[in-house]
């Protein structure tokens, strides 16, 4: 049935963590800890035996893991909070840009593992990543990727590769909308309907990261696959090939990966 796991902090990103705890069972108890009653109440009504309270130092007191998914500008008051009833709990971040370093400096020789999700936690299709600090144990670890995978799939990386990874699953998202809506607009402008244009558009990015998972296959394998010689595919690629356009996504994981490490400073 697994541990007692609380949620200090219940944004959508916690929220989401918890819909997919709760519903693969992977908790024996799950306490959301919150300041705002609205915020509570709002996960009260989804999850009817879920615990919720406003003392976030009684969360902590009664788990066996805390997850901590505040905002980064909030963590250092929470933190300074919660340290007193840290005993053994294993202490998880998702605060974006907050080290594990930094974590220590505050709670001490602690268990910490620091994790950046993504929003398609939301429909449980994430891509996250998560370190592990110097005290988290081996088991700490597999926990952690088991309740991760419940909601999508997550990768063990060492810290220093977080903003490379946060700049690919983290900002991805925005990235890949970006280019559905082009798909999309240029679609309508030649006579689609703009809900057929974009549910078109969308649908065929899903499918198409489905298939090159599920099939195990590599984007040049699917290319191959689509592209007939003197055909549609074939004619569009060109356009890219000559805009240059995978040079112009390597600048935008380079700008956003700069961004990401000025931020964790």
């Amino acid at each position: 049935m697994g541990k007692t796991i609380s949620f200090i902090g219940t944004g959508k990103m916690a929220a989401a963590l918890i819909s997919s705890i709760y519903k693969k069972k992977l908790s024996k108890y799950v306490i959301a800890s919150d300041r705002k009653e609205e915020n509570l109440a709002k996960i009260k009504s989804k999850f009817k035996n879920i615990k919720t309270t406003t003392d976030n130092k009684e969360a902590v007191r009664n788990s066996d893991i805390v997850f901590i998914c505040v905002k980064p500008q909030d963590i250092d008051i929470v933190l300074n909070e919660i340290k007193g009833e840290i005993k053994n709990q294993l202490i998880v971040s998702i605060a974006a840009g907050i080290k594990i370093n930094h974590i220590e400096s505050i709670l001490g020789k602690k268990r910490i593992i620091r994790v950046m999700p993504n929003i398609n936690c939301l429909v449980g299709e994430m891509a996250a990543g998560f370190s592990a600090g110097k005290y988290a144990t081996k088991e700490d670890v597999k926990e952690v990727e088991k309740l991760l995978n419940s909601a999508g799939i997550s990768f063990l990386i060492k810290e220093v590769l977080i903003d490379a990874l946060s700049s690919i699953s983290g900002a991805g998202p925005a990235f890949f909308a970006y280019f559905i809506e082009a798909m999309a607009k240029a679609g309508i402008k030649n006579g689609l309907q703009k809900e057929m244009a974009y549910k078109l558009a969308a649908k065929t990015a899903l499918g198409t990261g489905k298939l090159l998972i599920e099939k195990n296959l590599s984007p040049d394998e699917l290319i191959k696959m689509v592209a007939s010689k003197k055909g549609v595919t074939l004619a569009g690629l060109k356009v890219l090939n000559k805009s240059k356009t995978n040079k112009i996504i390597e600048k935008t994981i380079q700008a956003a990966i700069k961004r990401s490490k000025e931020l964790g400073k």
